[in-house]
């Protein structure tokens, strides 16, 4: 059965008229009547008892009620491809890095959510590496993160560097020092977050470069708590500048004076996935001019 005769049907029955269904489709009275005509043929009943008005037989009367649900699921289902085609709708997935899964993609993503209600969107929270394996295994449609070890099939677009500094607890050796050096680490317990961590394998290989000795350390995995344990005296820690916005009660901001600590940050994709469906494209778009609002010039 086609779906514009069964709304043809329709028309007829709440219009009361043949002549009137046809005026409301523009379509030539004729061509109404072959089309009720073909579905009565293909159904194998009467619909209408022609007379001199138009009347639904029982037939005709229980098609109608069983037709109203199926030409609305049948428009509703129409009009849901047309977003699908348009990337107004959708399920994405995409993968994000702290501290921007906590403090910068929120926002973002509820300004996203608004304009387009019909894109669902999973966010996954992990470091970069995890994120790049996840990527490569088509479990996520792109990421949000520092750079990479590109592979092959990775490509990965810098928008902003990440800026950190150097946390310690108030009344602490080093709190006050206008001078701190990575030298001076070396006799404090420094905070790091996991050995797959790009942050932590910078300050690592900036450790090594300067010839100092590996400090006393305490591994926690989650780099938005660093300033958290900071602050009960657990130790010192390079945490990213976007969590220190105050920073926490029992804390302050010393500057190394020997060694920057950054990262890049940007959106990274399969080479593979380029160009990316309607909807992904969509939300990439979205992300990469709002992550640059985000960053003071």
């Amino acid at each position: 059965m086609d779906p514009r005769t069964m709304k043809t049907f329709q028309l007829i029955v709440e219009l009361g008229s043949f002549n009137r269904a046809a005026e409301a489709l523009n379509y030539a009275q004729s061509t109404v009547t072959m089309q009720i005509q073909k579905l009565e043929s293909e159904l194998g009943v009467a619909l209408f008892a022609r007379g001199k008005t138009i009347a639904l037989t029982d037939a005709g009367r229980w098609y109608y009620e069983q037709s109203i649900p199926v030409v609305r699921q049948l428009e509703d289902l129409r009009s849901r491809l047309a977003d699908f085609r348009a990337g107004e709708a959708g399920q994405l997935r995409i993968g994000a890095n702290e501290p921007l899964a906590s403090c910068r993609l929120p926002s973002l993503l509820s300004r996203f959510q608004s304009r387009y209600p019909k894109i669902d969107v999973s966010v996954a929270v992990a470091n970069t590496p995890v994120l790049s394996e996840r990527l490569l295994r088509g479990e996520l449609d792109f990421a949000i993160c520092s750079a990479p070890e590109l592979g092959a099939n990775l490509f990965f677009e810098p928008l902003f560097t990440e800026t950190f500094a150097l946390l310690v607890p108030e009344r602490h050796p080093l709190d006050g020092r206008a001078d701190v050096r990575l030298a001076d680490l070396a006799d404090h317990r420094l905070l790091i977050t996991a050995s797959n961590c790009p942050y932590r394998r910078k300050l690592e290989f900036l450790l090594h470069r300067a010839d100092q000795a590996q400090p006393a350390t305490m591994e926690v995995s989650s780099m938005t708590a660093l300033p958290s344990y900071v602050a009960s005296g657990l130790g010192v820690a390079l945490v990213p500048r976007i969590l220190l916005a105050p920073p926490p009660s029992g804390t302050r901001i010393a500057d190394l004076r020997d060694a920057a600590i950054d990262l890049p940050i940007g959106l990274l994709s399969r080479v593979s996935e380029h160009p990316l469906l309607p909807s992904a494209a969509k939300l990439y778009d979205h992300l990469k001019q709002g992550l640059k609002e985000t960053v003071p010039a």
